[in-house]
């Protein structure tokens, strides 16, 4: 494990002491010990990374939304080749990746998450098979700023690692950008429910012109959208050489179905059979809470976590209208991105027939949109009180990430007194 003997006389001792840091967080009730853990290995030894990595076939999973669940369903893939090093909780800095490094450290394969402005030097520390471009679209503007920016480092930092499979979304014109010139490209037409950030060539400047067929190209050079090696619909997913894989998923909506489809393709990629990494996709049920069924009182929640405009567009498609309440709640903290101004971008139209509660820190902010949008609905900042305000029964609970990890804290804490 840790005396192992790829690792410095530096790294065996970050790796002890992180262990000891880790275990008194637990012991104190601060958390899982995962954060705390991988920073001081990081601090004794900045080089802790690259060890842990070395022997591991890695596969790292990059973009704006649906990290966590592709990273999941990239593990359970792999899990069918052999043991798999992964976060269980989508921390996804340098931190969090250690952490999941040191606690799988004699797994053959590494599932890595990783935030999109770490990922160059995440690929240059851990020198990956196969990294995952999802997507590409507005996130937290106060700090990671502009997409074009985070497109042009996935560019260099995939051109600095020519010899890792790219198994990159084909519908996504700013993932297309960053990957089209690596010579190791799986395609996959993963969907594009957002197109909103992808109105002019990241390329040229020039306008991106869309055919009713989905297909894309730009006006300004010869960029359009690759032909694609797996793609999906209603019912199968679609691969090389004729392959045709029915694919039932657990989780709802169409973005999930391109999730596994680049789960799966990335499995594939490292030898994986196709028809077992499909059936392990299929298994994966919840993410560190998202999509779980929770039981408060007479209300039954589904609970959904969205982080910007085109995480929250699509959570909003997966809303049941037949439930008895839809409770939404928003904070505005540090991790949250505290320019809530995406609202405006969001499309909050067409919840007719269904009790709508504004909550979180920032309820005032989103009920003023939902006004705007012609929602009617009632305001109550605090999240559970939202919830108990609502008739019995099914409840829906859409959340961005504080107010979905303050909610589900508690919750915890009001079934640990019942």
């Amino acid at each position: 494990m840790a005396t192992s003997t790829r690792f410095s006389a530096r790294g065996r001792l970050a790796l002890r002491v992180a262990a000891l840091a880790s275990w008194a967080s637990k012991k104190a009730g601060r958390g899982n010990g995962s954060m705390i853990g991988g920073l001081i290995a990081l601090k004794i030894d900045p080089t802790v990374m690259t060890q842990l990595g070395q022997g591991k076939r890695t596969v790292l999973v990059t973009g704006t939304n649906g990290k966590s669940t592709t990273t999941r369903m990239t593990a359970a893939a792999l899990a069918t080749i052999g043991s798999v090093a992964t976060q269980p909780d989508g921390a996804n800095m340098d931190a969090g990746i250690v952490s999941a490094l040191s606690v799988g450290v004699d797994a053959d394969l590494a599932a890595i998450e990783v935030d999109e402005l770490h990922t160059p030097h995440v690929s240059d520390a851990l020198n990956p098979s196969a990294i995952v471009l999802l997507n590409l679209s507005r996130d937290q503007l106060d700090r990671v700023g502009e997409i074009n920016m985070i497109e042009r480092r996935l560019r260099a930092g995939l051109a600095a690692h020519p010899d890792a499979v790219v198994v990159a979304n084909c519908d996504d014109v700013l993932v297309s950008s960053a990957a089209y010139d690596n010579p190791n490209v799986v395609w996959v037409a993963a969907g594009a429910g957002w197109a909103n950030d992808a109105t002019s060539c990241p390329r040229s400047g020039e306008p991106i012109v869309w055919d009713a067929d989905g297909n894309w190209r730009s006006t300004g050079t010869d960029f359009a959208r690759p032909t694609p090696d797996w793609w999906i619909d209603d019912e199968n997913l679609y691969g090389p050489d004729g392959l045709i894989l029915p694919m039932t998923l657990t989780l709802p909506g169409r973005a999930n179905r391109g999730n596994a489809a680049q789960a799966v393709a990335a499995a594939v990629a490292l030898g994986a059979d196709p028809k077992a990494a499909v059936a392990a996709a299929e298994g994966v049920r919840e993410i560190a809470g998202r999509y779980a069924s929770v039981q408060v009182g007479p209300h039954s929640l589904r609970m959904l976590l969205a982080k910007n405009p085109a995480g929250w567009q699509e959570a909003l498609s997966m809303i049941d209208h037949s439930v008895d309440g839809l409770v939404i709640a928003v904070n505005g903290q540090v991790p949250d991105g505290e320019d809530l101004s995406w609202l405006w971008d969001v499309r909050f139209e067409h919840f007719e027939g269904v009790k709508v509660v504004a909550a979180g820190e920032r309820a005032t902010d989103l009920a003023v949109r939902l006004t705007y949008a012609g929602v009617e609905h009632t305001l109550e900042p605090n999240p559970l009180r939202a919830i108990a305000s609502c008739p019995e029964g099914r409840v829906e609970v859409l959340a961005n990430y504080t107010a979905f990890r303050d909610l589900n804290t508690a919750i915890a804490r009001r079934s640990e007194n019942v």
